[in-house]
């Protein structure tokens, strides 16, 4: 017999939000930056972020072992606009996320969650960005945010410290990301994975894995 999972732990970019993909293309043509070279740049330092081996711009952003200031110089000095000229280096990380809007379905279905006795968090590699945290106090039992704990997705120290902050253990949690290597360690630990692509897929596989009852938001 499955035994329904009493917690969710979940990621904020790209689950609570709209797409990221479409929010970094309404950037870059907004800055009217070159979007291939950009690419390129991002793939590098993703994959180093990832990898396990040397530390990447990314990685200590995330960790806050860096200003965000100093990233976004460091970034900057990477791009180019698309007449070849250089990139503004001031307000990069705002202009960046500026596009993410909330998905209210998402957080519909967790604060109905939590209504009915499931545990919930949010566990957000941050990178230097704003958060409507007013949206959080109705929706979380607690909020985990990369740069001010010092970890970052994928460590296991800091599924633990949000597991910690729930007072569940991993088998009891389920977690949602939209990056499939840090939903592979969520599974590693014992958690149940869900590798978040649709809304409305979402909702059904928490109802699942919840033993709860989350309505569709039209």
């Amino acid at each position: 017999m499955t035994i329904a999972r009493r917690g969710i732990i979940t990621d904020w970019g790209g689950v609570l939000t709209s797409p990221l993909p479409e929010t970094i293309d309404a950037w870059l043509a907004a800055d009217g930056i070159d979007h291939e070279h950009y690419r390129r740049v991002m793939r590098g330092w993703l994959q180093e972020a990832y990898a396990g081996g040397a530390v990447s711009p990314v990685h200590a952003l995330e960790r806050g072992e860096v200003e965000t200031t100093e990233f976004e110089r460091r970034l900057a000095a990477e791009l180019r606009l698309v007449d070849g000229g250089a990139v503004p280096a001031e307000g990069l990380i705002e202009r960046m996320f500026a596009g993410f809007l909330p998905v209210e379905s998402m957080y519909a279905a967790l604060r109905q969650a939590r209504g009915q006795g499931v545990r919930t968090c949010l566990l957000s590699n941050s990178w230097g960005n704003g958060y409507p945290r007013e949206m959080f106090v109705d929706t979380f039992d607690a909020v985990v945010i990369s740069g001010e704990v010092g970890m970052r997705k994928p460590e296991p120290e800091i599924f633990a410290h949000a597991l910690g902050l729930v007072g569940l253990s991993a088998r009891e949690c389920v977690f949602v990301d939209d990056v499939e290597r840090n939903v592979e360690a969520a599974r590693e630990l014992g958690m149940l994975g869900i590798l978040h692509r649709d809304p409305e897929e979402t909702r059904v596989r928490l109802e699942e894995a919840c033993g709860v009852r989350l309505d569709v938001m039209v």
